[in-house]
């Protein structure tokens, strides 16, 4: 039978470990089987590898956070499944926001419970953005951007521009399944505040430009500081889009760095969750898609303490 270790007995361990004694000479020393000594060194090491000099604290934090889980009322549980099946939250946003509510459950728990129900034949796993695999950047791709004129490159982006400001907007396109349907996506930085438009045009560079002025102008004065995109010849004419917002600098991103541009591309990530790659946008109303919008702007931030 396990016991657990006391506050003296890890002091020792630490001052053993300090000597370069090996796990078996602590066991005999502590009188306790050599496998607690194996699995105490293993929980408690610090960043280097070794045995935490805190140990007996760490291992009381997670002592604490196993019972808080483990008295989790079924109304909480159902709370938090709700928001998942209802809303789309993550785990780690579900648990920030019952942290808000003085209510501790933590986001491992809940993706334990998300398993359990797929396990059981459930759907609730169907409601969580799958994570895949991140596509490596060629460095030996060419990397020229000639198709935009009077392109301004990000390196020209100014420093204030860092998402820490309101104003600062990213901006794409999702692509539908004949590659001419083209839904637009405009994203605030440092709210991730989201504009989600069918362009009727589709891919049409004056028609996109005009779409986002209109669904930027009333932004024009204070909300639109900068707008950040990718090379894509649908973006050729951002002039018109300076010019009607009161002198706003539309910056292309190097090419082949989507990263530059993160946050509308996990945005566009969001989005596929409720139109997959090769939906037909025909059979998706204006309707819907503010549905999608509404959803996916009342989601709590983690970068805004999960409001």
């Amino acid at each position: 039978m396990y016991n657990h270790l006391t506050s003296a007995q890890r002091s020792q361990i630490f001052a053993y470990r300090q000597c370069d004694k090996s796990p078996k000479f602590i066991a005999e020393a502590l009188n306790v089987h050599v496998s607690t000594i194996y699995r105490e060194l293993s929980r408690n090491r610090n960043k280097r590898g070794g045995y935490a000099h805190n140990a007996h604290e760490m291992a009381m934090e997670r002592q604490e956070r196993i019972a808080k889980n483990a008295t989790i009322s079924n109304t909480t549980k159902f709370e938090c499944l709700q928001h998942i099946r209802v809303d789309d939250w993550s785990p780690e946003q579900i648990s920030g926001v019952m942290k808000k509510k003085r209510i501790s459950v933590s986001h491992t728990t809940i993706y334990k419970w998300v398993k359990e129900d797929k396990l059981a034949g459930g759907t609730l796993f169907e409601h969580l953005r799958h994570k895949g695999h991140r596509r490596k950047e060629n460095p030996y791709k060419s990397a020229s951007a000639r198709n935009i004129p009077n392109r301004t490159s990000i390196k020209n982006r100014p420093a204030e521009a860092d998402g820490t400001r309101f104003g600062d907007w990213e901006m794409d396109l999702i692509i539908g399944k004949n590659g001419y349907q083209a839904i637009l996506t405009l994203v605030e930085r440092s709210t991730g505040y989201v504009i989600i438009f069918r362009l009727k045009h589709g891919k049409k560079a004056k028609e996109l430009a005009e779409e986002v002025i209109r669904l930027l102008f009333a932004y024009r004065v204070e909300g639109v500081l900068t707008i950040t995109t990718d090379n894509g010849s649908e973006f050729s004419q951002h002039q018109l889009i300076t010019k009607a917002l009161k002198g706003v600098v539309v910056y292309f991103a190097d090419p082949y760095a989507s990263w530059q541009k993160g946050l509308v591309e996990y945005t566009n990530k969001l989005i596929r969750q409720y139109i997959p790659k090769g939906s037909d946008f025909d059979e998706i109303s204006p309707h819907q898609l503010m549905d999608i919008q509404k959803k996916l702007n009342n989601r709590p931030r983690k970068k805004l303490n999960f409001s």
